[in-house]
């Protein structure tokens, strides 16, 4: 199975409304990020152990470790949750940025250092979350 696959039947496995709400959003996702890598992480360690939530990526970024080792990551990822849906932003330098410039504009949503948590679609601004997932985008390619 391919990642598009892997995606699709991920997206469409969770109950409704969040299905129809992430399936808008990976369409927003491949809007922003046209030529951007697409991922998916079923939550499995190398063990095959549950350790986290699925999780779809989008872009390519490269993280540099204090030891000098290196790992291509997924700039931007979605995920459900119990409550909801998760984008998460990664690769920002300053883990306030987030909250102080989209968290008052962005509807119903908890915004954390890179995460970006809401109910439903419906009770957020795209706009504002598009412009957060763009900063996101920018950020972590100019590293």
């Amino acid at each position: 199975m391919n990642v598009q696959e892997q995606i699709n039947n991920y997206i469409t496995s969770q109950p409704e409304p969040k299905s129809s709400d992430m399936r808008a959003l990976h369409l927003i996702m491949l809007q922003v990020m046209p030529a951007g890598k697409l991922w998916f992480l079923d939550g499995r360690n190398s063990e095959g152990k549950i350790v986290s939530n699925p999780n779809i990526g989008y872009g390519s970024y490269t993280i540099q470790y204090a030891d000098g080792t290196s790992k291509e990551f997924y700039q931007i990822g979605m995920s459900a949750n119990t409550t909801g849906i998760s984008v998460y932003v990664l690769g920002i330098e300053d883990k306030t940025y987030l909250a102080q410039t989209f968290g008052k504009n962005i509807g119903k949503a908890s915004v954390s250092g890179y995460c970006i948590k809401f109910k439903a679609l419906k009770d957020i601004n795209t706009d504002i979350l598009q412009a957060a997932i763009r900063y996101g985008v920018e950020a972590s390619s100019s590293q």
